[in-house]
């Protein structure tokens, strides 16, 4: 049994070419082989998310603080809160964050394959956002 202290592992900045806005990533876990599971706990701002990207094998996020919004290449901008237990299935184009009046806390579980556990593409203009935040209202 292994047991990762609390605070034994450094918080980072969300890295500005993966996400837009202010978003402090916690590392929980990685895998050691022939383990594939990762995770990490992610905190955004308002207005803060994520660029659209997909993972290879899907993504589970537990939401354990405050309201975002979530879209898969294709769909409607989908609002959820804390409590609400996100699955992404694998190899589909999405992105997710905070919207914009409150930030948002949730623990993201993917797996690894060949090393790669997400590949990251353009990011989520301003525009895209917003107009979800429209499509949502009406």
């Amino acid at each position: 049994m292994e047991i990762i202290r609390a605070g034994s592992r450094p918080s980072g900045k969300g890295p500005t070419d993966w996400f837009t806005g202010t978003v402090r990533i916690d590392p929980l876990f990685n895998p050691h082989a022939p383990e594939r599971a990762q995770g990490a706990s992610g905190t955004f701002e308002p207005g803060a998310r994520t660029a659209w990207h997909t993972h290879p094998l899907g993504q589970t996020l537990v939401v354990i603080d405050g309201v975002g919004w979530t879209q898969i290449d294709g769909g409607p901008v989908q609002e959820f809160e804390a409590g609400d237990i996100l699955l992404c299935p694998r190899d589909q184009r999405h992105w997710h964050g905070a919207t914009t009046t409150s930030s948002m806390t949730h623990v993201a579980v993917q797996e690894h394959v060949d090393g790669t556990n997400v590949t990251w593409m353009q990011k989520v203009t301003d525009d895209e956002y917003v107009a979800g935040q429209a499509d949502r209202r009406s």
